[in-house]
């Protein structure tokens, strides 16, 4: 990875502020929002924007429970669980849960949002 772009593994944050002109062509992003963000920016943003939401309602702002997991997927991802399958959700977290403590961190979380834009994409089988 380039110097100043490195990724922090501990945090799961960039460890410099993304900017939209930052493209090795020297370019701009090819698109963005209304509000100036590139594009991906503002999707980044808002799935920190829903994890946030959701977490801490039961105890650390930081993590999501299996209730609040089980709120978020409901609401934000309804297409995700099939009818009919009430223990998919509870699954699916124990599958994220790396840590095995019954909450997912961002971290694990993110693991989720990888899988399903994989898969929507087409580059996961």
């Amino acid at each position: 990875m380039r110097a100043g772009g490195a990724f922090s593994a501990d945090h799961c944050i960039p460890t410099r502020h993304i900017n939209r002109h930052d493209r090795r062509d020297g370019k701009d992003a090819p698109s963005s929002t209304s509000h100036g963000e590139a594009t991906m920016e503002a999707a980044i943003l808002t799935l920190v924007t829903q994890f946030k939401a959701y977490a801490g309602n039961d105890g650390s702002a930081s993590t999501l429970s299996r209730d609040e997991f089980h709120q978020l997927v409901a609401s934000q991802l309804p297409n995700f669980v099939k009818p009919g399958e009430p223990d998919a959700v509870d699954r699916l977290m124990s599958s994220l849960d790396q840590n095995s403590d019954g909450e997912l961190t961002f971290c694990e979380f993110w693991q989720l949002i990888g899988k399903l834009a994989g898969k929507q994409g087409g580059f996961v089988a």
